[in-house]
This record gives C-alpha cells, structure tokens and sequence, in this order.
C-alpha cells in the first residue's frame, strides 16, 4: 500500500500506532480509555481520543470509528487520513473537532462486530431501566440464525427454515426480525446487552469529558457493510419534521436518506449511537449522521457473522479453522483494495467539510 491509502491499516495495534503518531504529530495530546481485556496476540486495547481547535469552542464535530468493531478499518483509515493531511490545520474559530478511534477496540482486534460482551454497540445505547424492546422474530428463527454445526446438511435445513420465514412475512420484516437488534439471546446476533457495555460508558466519558455545554454538535459514525460496494450512504434516524430530521436536509441535501422515511438500505433501529448522544446532550443542537459504506452483498455478510458467531460460541476463537472465518468477515466489511479505499477517503472528506459549514452556519 502507498500513496494516501497508507493510512488504512492491515491490524487494530496497527491502526492505533498510526492514529496516535498522527495525532501526536498534528499537535495533540491523545487521551486514552483503557479496555480491560486484551488482544488474541496479548494486544492492549483501548479508545483513544484527539482534540483540535479552540478548548471552548461552542461547536464540535465529533468523527467515531470501530463502532461494530471490525468495520474500523473504514473509519481509522479516515481518521489517519485526515490527521496527516490538512485537517487539523483548516479548523476554523469558534469549531472544535474531536476524533475517536476505535470506540470498540475489542472488535476491531479481535476481528468480530460486537464487543467483548457480545454485544452489538448499535443496539445497546437504549435505556436499560425499561423493558427492552421486543423482537419475536428473532426469538422463532435464533437457532437457524446461529446453528450448532456448519457442516452442509445443517446449514442446508436452517437456510430452508429462514427462507420460509422470509416468503411467509416478507423481505421487511425478515430483516427486522434479524438485525433490528434483539435483547433475549446473549449468545446470538445483534444482541443489544442488558446493561451498558464498556464502550458504552466509554463514549458517556467522553462525552461528559468534551462536549458538555457545547452550542452545537455534530457526529459522523463510519460504518461498512450495507448498501452498493464503495458507496457512502449517509444515514439519519431523526422522526420527520423534527429539527434534527430538517437540520441534517438542510446541512446534506438530497444524499441524505432517513430511516424513519423508508428511504435508506438500513431500517429504523433500536439502541444506536445515534440515540446515546442526543440523549446525552439534550439542550444542545445535535446532529448524528452515519455514514455507511457498501462493501458487497447483504447475504453474504450474513453468512460470515453467521460464521463468527458459531465460532466464539461452540469453536476455539485461536484455531486454524478461526484464522479462515475471520479473514472472510474481515474481508466483508473491509474489501482491502484501493479503489474502495479512495471512495471513503472522498466521500468522507466530503461529510466532514458539509459538517463544518453546517456548524459554522448554526
């Protein structure tokens, strides 16, 4: 790998080498938040976090990577990008930008969607003093979702009892059923927790750290894994004609698609990042967006987390047979060439820059 692509990363400990050299570099001071496991190689883990611009700047951008863990490869090549680049030189008066690399540092080591407590991040930010969200559908088709073998004959019967389900309810609520996020099985997949992760309390941390009292703020989550390869869907979960909903039309125009209109490749879910900081900063304006990537076809990234989740359930997360399934869910939400690499670089400079003038505006 040369040229700008270098700031993409074939490993977690090393993207988190380059992002604290290139912070260090543009003139910050890292902070870290560390995880209290480690790596499979006995690798540290941690969140670490650069500030730039004006202490007391009345307005933030925030840029989070390594939400669903091994989809930081996308965002960490971004971040680096950014550090090494103009960035941290074109903040303008009055704009604070506050960077935060791998938010789940235990996925993006350990190759795997979910943190350390299985737990889909993305699902989890919901509140854990009221009945969680139910999700029948998940709980009919869990042991086809996650079966105890992978030999052919058994994943034969469970791909035929899911596509019963599918043409008996539909492709809509076929998805919901498994990956709105579910809060009944811990073992299985976008398992929301039933309490808050370390991750979780991680980004509270930060956010009790930085942002309180701040006029406006302005947060991109990178995202891989749905939608066409290399494209950047920007996503908003704002309700209609609410003024985070008008904001972010006013702020991306047309690219924008909104879950809660039916416009985007992702449906309205339960417990996303999206909901923590708006909760969080209540009084503030607040304007969340993900930004998702396509990599390639929605089946086919089913099939690996499938795989990784049988894995770290029934399998030994270090064998031979691991070393495969991790390079096919790697591969998935990481294609590894150039040409989708120079499309998050584009696009995501792009957001940040409609960020900006957005806040700037505000």
């Amino acid at each position: 790998m040369s040229g700008s692509y270098a700031s993409f990363s074939q490993s977690y400990a090393e993207a988190r080498e380059k992002f604290l050299a290139a912070a260090e570099r543009a003139g910050a001071t890292p902070e870290t938040y560390l995880n209290p496991n480690k790596g499979p190689g006995g690798e540290t883990l941690a969140t670490d976090v650069a500030w730039f611009g004006e202490a007391d700047a009345p307005r933030v951008l925030v840029a989070i990577s390594g939400t669903h863990g091994v989809e930081g490869f996308c965002g960490s090549g971004w971040q680096i990008d950014w550090l090494r680049g103009d960035g941290p030189k074109s903040v303008p008066r009055g704009l604070g930008v506050l960077i935060v690399h791998a938010i789940n540092p235990y996925g993006f080591c350990w190759i795997r969607r979910v943190t350390e407590e299985n737990v889909d991040l993305n699902r989890n930010f919901v509140d854990h003093t009221q009945p969680y969200p139910d999700n029948p559908g998940y709980r009919e088709l869990a042991d086809f979702l996650v079966p105890r073998s992978l030999d052919e004959d058994t994943l034969r019967a469970a791909e035929t009892r899911l596509a019963e389900y599918r043409q008996r309810h539909g492709d809509i609520a076929f998805y919901r059923a498994v990956s709105a996020g579910q809060y009944s099985h811990g073992d299985g997949l976008f398992y929301g927790g039933n309490g808050p992760t370390w991750s979780n309390r991680t980004t509270h941390a930060i956010v009790d750290r930085h942002l309180r009292a701040r006029r406006a703020v302005a947060v991109v989550d990178f995202h891989t894994g749905l939608g066409p390869y290399g494209y950047g869907e920007l996503i908003g979960h704002y309700d209609p004609d609410t003024q985070g909903s008008e904001r972010s039309r006013a702020w991306y125009g047309p690219s924008l698609m909104e879950t809660k209109r039916g416009m985007s490749a992702s449906q309205a879910r339960d417990g996303l990042t999206h909901y923590g900081y708006n909760r969080a900063l209540a009084g503030a304006d607040v304007t969340v967006v993900t930004l998702e990537f396509g990599t390639y076809s929605r089946e086919q990234g089913h099939k690996a987390l499938r795989a990784d989740h049988w894995l770290h359930r029934y399998g030994d997360p270090l064998s031979g047979e691991a070393r495969r399934i991790k390079a096919t869910l790697r591969d998935h939400f990481y294609p590894d060439r150039d040409d989708w690499k120079e499309m998050i670089l584009f696009r995501g400079h792009q957001v940040v820059r409609q960020e900006v003038a957005g806040l700037q505006a505000n």
